[in-house]
């Protein structure tokens, strides 16, 4: 039974890094089993670091927390026989971590990271079976992808150690930051350095993600000062970070490309340009831009890592930005949006992915094209793949439940890295990674030896959820892995009524914005409320590349029908579970497939919506106007309900109607906000629009 939360409090479970009554003493082991008892030691290799360090002490922790058993730290391996764990390193291992059982378990590792990984599998090993009992038989592991970069989920820019440690646990070794200097991010101030040595103790490399944009051309005389006022001086001053991430839209200069445009994106009094922003078209000038921020950063740092995103010129031709990644210098990281840009069918239209979705699986024409001209060049190949478990889809959920969909990625994703070398991945972005049983398949998913999908998210099942409710949690499962292929992945829906669900306001006069904290990163900026977000307009500039919202409505809402129809088929399979066989993640999957049809209900209305509101503004006979009105009266009070039970929800869950870069949009206080909004719609607005058209008619 989940107790009603405060805001916030959600942080508490994130603070949790082991959870205490994991062990099922009901169990017994099988002849093939080690078995560990009260008294085991841990040996530490001659020569360690606080990677090996912290992670010993973190197994320690585990085998009391979760396993009821008490265990120490030892230096010396002296007289053991048996119930022990002996870590070494050796550098020449082909695999990452190689563990064997004998008397004793052997952990080796190419190097402390490694070692830590190896712990960790070994308590994936006991939740999977929910006792000390781990099958001997011989593990060798090799990752595929390093780095695996998250902004956190706590919070933007806020690192606690429990939440650096759940990354880690999570196959994760780095996390973002958001970059305006040394030291600063767009919240304020962050001891950059200390991050790196806290962050480095899980094994977690820290990557500045720039918000530093300089108009200054590589041409211009002063570049050379400019560019290492900025980008020097953050890695002058914090030789630590291991990267830097580039992104146009953020930190687009001012090409002397002839096809684009330089200004401010958001001024929006300047007269509009045919030309797109140089933020979002593969200019031929970038390649002498990173060259100009290479040369900043590797004065003070060699082996930094630079990425190079490619995000927001996905739409430009296909020539043309192949044409880039022929130039891009190839000492840098070539990082692509897996998804995006992709045409998909929803019943007899076509829809564009405009941002991260999981309806449409992938990989998309964007991303395998510029994969395949990465590898001709030799360059690192990352993609933006969104497995931490979350997308744009939903805007106010931790993470999406839909596992089916996430093995077709992962499946994706594991073919890039034999045919195109794909070596990392950016597994979250401002959303930030929310601990899940999407991110422990992941995990699972990226070890190279584990290609049975299907056993591993079995074995996350069980360990998250019990073994008495897996086939029906699986059931369910299969029934919202369909449910997410008929959500509609445009502008008009991300970052409209799915950025904010329920308390998504349904305007008809008066355009209102749900109230967001002043202290947010981006809190209602990124919410459009005049439904449909722009037809066919790209991010900055028309594009044309999307149909038109009055010619594929009728076609959406079937489509999110369907997938409503799928959602609540889910929660009902869940709901025959009894309540005395539901642990607590059980019930907040419960909560939260709930919470998602009543995104999925105020999706389907805001269309309605639209098409009333259209008609309603557009009457031209009296006697229409009575049916609409009607009409209009009648969705605005479904809404109204729809908004009332996801209440319930978000009081269980303080997690949901939240989201870092945010704040809360989605709160009890947000939704109370939209539903009065509602009453004003019902109780003034309309009854304007009935006197209206009562009025200054001429009769015969």
């Amino acid at each position: 039974m989940l107790m009603q939360e405060n805001n916030y409090e959600f942080k508490k479970r994130l603070l949790t890094v082991h959870k205490e009554g994991v062990r099922d003493f009901a169990l017994s082991p099988t002849e093939n089993d080690y078995i560990i008892h009260n008294g085991f030691s841990i040996v530490l290799p001659k020569s360690f670091g606080d990677v090996i360090s912290t992670a010993a002490s973190d197994f320690l922790d585990y085998l009391f927390t979760s396993m009821d058993i008490s265990a120490m730290l030892v230096k010396e391996v002296g007289n053991l026989s048996a119930n022990a764990a002996i870590l070494t390193i050796s550098e020449t291992l082909n695999e990452d971590y190689v563990i064997t059982f004998g008397d004793v378990i052997t952990v080796c590792g190419k190097n402390e990271r490694a070692v830590a990984q190896a712990l960790y599998c070994l308590e994936d090993k006991m939740n999977f079976r929910r006792a000390p009992f781990i099958e001997k038989n011989e593990i060798r592991h090799t990752f595929m992808f390093s780095p695996r970069m998250v902004h956190p989920g706590y919070g933007v820019d806020e690192f606690p150690n429990e939440h650096l440690a759940a990354i880690a646990h999570a196959g994760m070794d780095a996390v973002l930051v958001f970059t305006t200097g040394v030291n600063e991010t767009p919240s304020g101030f962050l001891d950059f350095n200390e991050l790196v040595y806290r962050a480095g103790k899980y094994g977690i490399d820290v990557y500045a993600y720039s918000y530093m944009p300089c108009s200054a051309h590589p041409d211009d005389a002063d570049a050379r000062e400019k560019y290492d006022s900025l980008y020097g001086e953050v890695f002058k001053n914090c030789p630590g970070l291991r990267g830097i991430v580039l992104v146009g839209e953020i930190v687009g200069f001012e090409s002397k490309d002839p096809r684009t445009h330089f200004r401010d994106l958001y001024d929006r009094e300047a007269f509009p340009s045919d030309k797109p922003h140089p933020g979002f078209w593969p200019c031929c000038d970038y390649p002498d831009w990173l060259e100009c921020i290479k040369k900043s950063v590797y004065k003070y740092n060699k082996d930094a890592d630079i990425v190079f995103w490619s995000y927001n010129w996905g739409s430009a031709p296909t020539e043309e930005r192949l044409k880039l990644i022929k130039n891009l210098p190839t000492d840098v990281s070539l990082l692509v949006t897996y998804e995006m840009y992709e045409t998909c069918r929803r019943g007899k239209i076509k829809e564009v992915c405009s941002d991260y979705t999981l309806s449409f699986a992938g990989p998309g024409h964007y991303f395998t094209s510029e994969a395949e001209a990465a590898k001709k060049r030799g360059l690192r190949l990352y993609a933006m793949s969104n497995t931490g478990g979350q997308t744009w889809d939903m805007g106010l959920i931790p993470y999406e439940p839909m596992p089916y969909q996430w093995i077709k990625r992962y499946k994706g994703l594991r073919k890039a890295h034999e045919e195109w070398g794909l070596c990392g991945l950016m597994d979250s972005h401002h959303y930030g990674f929310w601990p899940s049983f999407i991110g422990d398949l992941s995990k699972q998913a990226f070890i190279k030896e584990k290609d049975d999908l299907e056993k591993s998210l079995s074995e996350v099942l069980s360990s998250r959820f019990g073994a008495k409710s897996v086939s029906t949690v699986d059931a369910a499962l299969r029934k919202w892995s369909e449910a997410i292929e008929y959500f509609i992945p445009g502008d008009d829906d991300q970052y409209g009524p799915f950025r904010v669900g329920p308390s998504y306001p349904f305007c008809l006069v008066r355009m209102r914005k749900p109230p967001s904290n002043k202290y947010a990163h981006f809190g209602n900026n990124i919410l459009n409320i005049n439904y449909p977000a722009g037809n066919t307009m790209g991010a900055t500039r028309v594009t044309g590349r999307g149909m038109l919202s009055s010619l594929r409505i009728g076609e959406e809402i079937k489509s999110l029908h369907m997938m409503r129809n799928l959602m609540e088929e889910g929660v009902a399979l869940l709901e025959t579970i009894p309540e005395n066989d539901r642990n607590k993640e059980l019930s907040y999957l419960i909560n939260l497939g709930k919470y998602i049809c009543c995104y999925v209900r105020t999706g389907i209305g805001a269309k309605e919506w639209f098409r009333i509101k259209n008609k309603l503004l557009s009457v031209e006979t009296r006697e229409d106007v009575a049916p609409l009105i009607e009409k209009a009266r009648n969705l605005l009070l479904e809404e109204r309900a729809n908004a009332e039970a996801a209440i319930e929800f978000v009081r269980l869950d303080s997690r949901l109607g939240w989201e870092p870069s945010m704040d809360y949009l989605g709160d009890e206080k947000s939704i109370r906000w939209k539903i009065d909004f509602i009453d004003y719609v019902l109780n003034s607005e309309l009854p304007s629009f009935e006197n209206a058209s009562a009025s200054h008619w001429q009769t015969e």
